[in-house]
């Protein structure tokens, strides 16, 4: 990185004047990220703009803003801006966005920094951050992330934005849509194997369930439902795409929507033998919730656009969130599986969710951490879709450096 000292003096200063002459070592790499410093290369500058930093706190208020001054030009391109960017066709008070964890193990790092960046937006303009516990598959809940969610949630999220809502509670909103989209004639009852489905999707032709009326599918639907009807593994919902089964992307062509799924659900029971997939209720809750932005992971690509097109089947095409796509942070070298921690605990490798040596945000807490510090990094990563490769320890330094400079 050109000229990282003479950039780092002028940060810092800046830092300095404006919180009461102390400048900290995390706001000035905050900072420098946005002029070129990768989180890859802080350990290797990291002495020198602690040093820095040292400097410019022994100096007085009138020297601090003397030589400021000088090098005021230094931080002039960094687009007129602190913290977050503009949030497209935000309105003040009206920005509604969420964060979908699923209930298979507590909060990570991982969902920590996801999280973080739609909760900052939601606090810049006011409005409401949905915090969606996604529990619709039966078979991977573990019964102690509800309440764990819950409380994390209310540690990393904090104040009047925060809503917390649980998919299996609201079932009815699901089924609705459903049964919408059948009348719609925009989803169909499909009883093919998935073998021979794959072959339709495969060679771009249409199954015979898809010539089905909607009297036929809405028949079909309350067989799903009814106990003494389809089995499971006997019939799907599918969305039915418009145009048939000739889109060029093959994740589009007639998608699932609703299977059944007999496993007893840690919440609910065996109240309910049919399960929304992820398309649907997230679309179903979505247009419930009135969400006007969303950011999520570049590989939900394809499930943003196929979220879209139920929309647009619903006649709400003018209602699609905005969305905005993040790269991943992959570790090298710290496991974020939240099955595979709870193994290992299990195991009695850990000592249980808050052992030092997992990256939980059980374990976070304990150790001090404020949540300013996932926010600060957050908002340093910013909408960027580049994937980030770096290892425990990097990742620690970097978020020390901003638990110290909030």
């Amino acid at each position: 990185m050109k000229d990282l000292k003479e950039k780092a003096r002028a940060y810092a200063l800046k830092n300095a004047i404006a919180y009461e002459g102390k400048a900290q070592t995390g706001s000035v790499i905050s900072a420098l990220f946005n002029e070129g410093l990768k989180p890859e290369d802080v350990k290797k500058y990291s002495k020198e703009i602690n040093e820095i930093v040292f400097e410019v706190n022994g100096l007085s208020p009138e020297e601090q803003n003397e030589e400021f001054k000088k090098l005021e030009k230094e931080t002039h391109h960094r687009e007129g801006r602190e913290g977050l960017p503009e949030l497209p066709g935000a309105k003040k008070g009206k920005v509604i966005m969420r964060f979908a964890p699923s209930p298979s193990g507590p909060f990570h790092v991982g969902h920590a920094l996801t999280g973080s960046i739609s909760y900052l937006f939601v606090k810049k303009y006011g409005g409401i951050f949905y915090v969606r516990i996604e529990d619709t598959n039966p078979e991977n809940i573990y019964p102690k992330a509800y309440d764990m969610i819950k409380k994390e949630s209310e540690w990393l999220f904090p104040g009047k934005f925060l809503k917390i809502i649980i998919q299996s509670d609201r079932m009815k909103i699901y089924y609705d849509l459903a049964e919408k989209l059948i009348k719609k004639n925009a989803a169909y009852v499909c009883t093919c194997s998935q073998e021979d489905f794959k072959k339709f999707v495969e060679n771009k032709k249409d199954c015979p369930c898809r010539s089905l009326n909607v009297k036929d599918n809405l028949i079909r639907w309350k067989k799903m439902l009814d106990k003494r009807g389809f089995q499971e593994g006997e019939a799907v919902l599918r969305f039915k795409q418009k145009g048939g089964m000739q889109d060029k992307n093959p994740a589009m062509r007639d998608f699932p929507l609703a299977r059944i799924n007999l496993e007893k659900h840690a919440r609910q029971g065996n109240k309910y033998r049919v399960w929304p997939l992820m398309n649907l209720a997230v679309t179903a809750d979505d247009i419930d919730l009135r969400m006007t932005h969303i950011i999520r992971a570049k590989d939900h690509r394809d499930n943003a656009e196929r979220q879209k097109r139920i929309y647009t089947a619903m006649g709400l095409k003018k209602q699609v969130p905005w969305t905005g796509f993040l790269g991943r942070i992959k570790f090298t070298d710290m496991e974020l599986s939240a099955t595979k921690m709870r193994k290992a605990i299990d195991a009695g490798e850990y000592t249980g969710w808050d052992d030092q040596e997992l990256p939980t945000i059980a374990s976070i807490i304990k150790k001090g951490y404020r949540p300013s510090a996932f926010w600060k990094f957050a908002e340093r990563i910013g909408l960027s879709e580049n994937d980030k490769i770096m290892d425990k320890h990097e990742f620690f330094r970097l978020l020390d450096d901003f638990n110290r400079g909030q």
